[in-house]
């Protein structure tokens, strides 16, 4: 079973994206903000990241930063996941290796879609 890290500061969005993971076959763990997502990821890496761009301390964009330099989760798939759309911040998201980049508020199928497709790609 794959393992999917959510990682995001709003209990409510961490809930119902773990209920979603779960329903689609995954294991779930979560992390609230950027610091315990990246001792997660050293604890024992996941499968796929969902990662939220605004949290508390380290941005999502530090942590993806990080977790690409390091030469074990260069090829981890990271989803980011934000509330602001807009093109810069997507672009950066891309230009720092992250995978996909999905707005919020997102279809909840299309989100499981692409966690399917990109642990099919790296299967």
């Amino acid at each position: 079973m794959a393992k999917v890290l959510v990682v995001d500061d709003e209990p409510n969005i961490v809930l119902s994206l773990e209920f979603l993971m779960q329903q689609a076959g995954f294991e779930v763990v979560t992390a609230e903000d950027g610091e315990a997502a990246l001792a997660r990821v050293a604890d024992s890496a996941p499968d796929l990241i969902l990662l939220d761009i605004s949290l508390p301390g380290i941005s999502g964009f530090d942590v993806l930063e990080q977790l690409r330099i390091d030469s074990h989760h260069q090829r981890l798939p990271i989803i980011m996941l934000t509330a602001h759309g807009r093109e810069v911040e997507r672009e950066k998201g891309l230009a720092l290796g992250a995978d996909d980049y999905v707005t919020k508020p997102f279809s909840t199928q299309a989100l499981v879609e692409k966690v399917k497709a990109l642990l099919a790609e790296d299967a």
